[in-house]
């Protein structure tokens, strides 16, 4: 049994109309699975992570006003969600889901979050649709654990993980792998560990030429004792902010990829499903069911 992470609140979140952001994907992969034969009993329920806690990481100030709505309203316009109490605990929510998922999958070896992948978030501000960096949050919750000495963040996200290198470059023990379109958000990039800029219009050789290089060098540099992965589908031809080429099946040949390298190290892996703007939800669902055909959950 592959540990799933999920809660229903992940979907829940009131947008104005054709809000930019399909917050219905995350209720949709859990309906496809469970179509698809997966037994509810797989299912972990998160908990809503403790503001008092993010503060520890987090600058407080802003932790504190954005759990009571009071940033200011162009903090929240780069944020990109309109401020509301559901919104908060749906964002601690789904932190805790990837903290859950990291520590399942030091148990399990293995183990996927149905949300996940807040790479925007920085220690003092949102942005992007990103609120609380939970990339960086399970990395330094796997890094309590006996014998983790390094964790390997690797995000294929199209957009490069900003926020998960800033917050990341005074900590040696987290190797930070970006692998995104150079010509896409945020148009200012900060340095990761390893940055690969692909360009517009990459294709499924090309890009997965490239997903195999990082991630060997990835390995041979970080000699990671747990990896967390973002993968995120916003690389999909059909994607309306990816601008890349990758087909379904390039996105399955990729997670199939880490999945493999990971456990040819013997490392474990906690992924979560990243980012994926198709207005189709049918169809955003489809490609980010790869991540689970991947790992041999259907």
């Amino acid at each position: 049994m592959i540990p799933l992470v999920f809660h229903p609140i992940y979907s829940q979140l009131d947008l104005p109309y054709r809000h930019r952001f399909p917050i219905e994907k995350y209720q949709g992969i859990y309906d496809a699975l469970i179509a698809q034969g997966v037994d509810e009993s797989d299912f972990y329920t998160p908990v809503p992570l403790e503001p008092i806690k993010l503060s520890q990481v987090y600058d407080k100030t802003y932790v504190s006003e954005l759990c009571a709505g009071k940033l200011d309203p162009k903090a929240m316009r780069r944020i990109g969600f309109p401020w509301s109490e559901q919104l908060i605990q749906r964002t601690l929510t789904a932190a805790g889901g990837t903290v859950l998922t990291a520590q399942l999958a030091l148990e399990h070896g293995k183990a996927l979050n149905l949300t996940g992948g807040y790479h925007h978030a920085f220690a003092d501000f949102g942005s992007g649709f990103c609120m609380v960096n939970d990339l960086y949050l399970a990395a330094l919750s796997m890094l309590t654990q006996p014998g983790i000495d390094s964790v390997l963040i690797f995000d294929c996200d199209v957009h490069q993980g900003d926020g998960t290198a800033k917050l990341a470059q005074g900590n040696p023990h987290i190797f930070t792998v970006s692998l995104h379109g150079e010509k896409n958000f945020p148009h200012r990039k900060q340095v990761s560990d390893m940055d690969i800029g692909l360009a517009k219009g990459t294709g499924d050789d090309e890009y997965l030429e490239a997903v195999d290089s990082a991630l060997h060098l990835a390995f041979i540099q970080a000699r990671p004792d747990a990896v967390i992965y973002d993968a995120g589908v916003d690389i999909h031809i059909d994607d309306d902010l990816g601008h890349l080429a990758i087909t379904t099946q390039g996105v399955l040949a990729r997670d199939r990829m880490v999945y493999a390298k990971c456990a040819a190290a013997g490392v474990p892996v906690a992924a979560v499903i990243g980012g994926g703007y198709q207005r189709d939800i049918d169809a955003l669902v489809d490609v980010h069911l790869q991540l689970f055909r991947s790992a041999g959950v259907v």
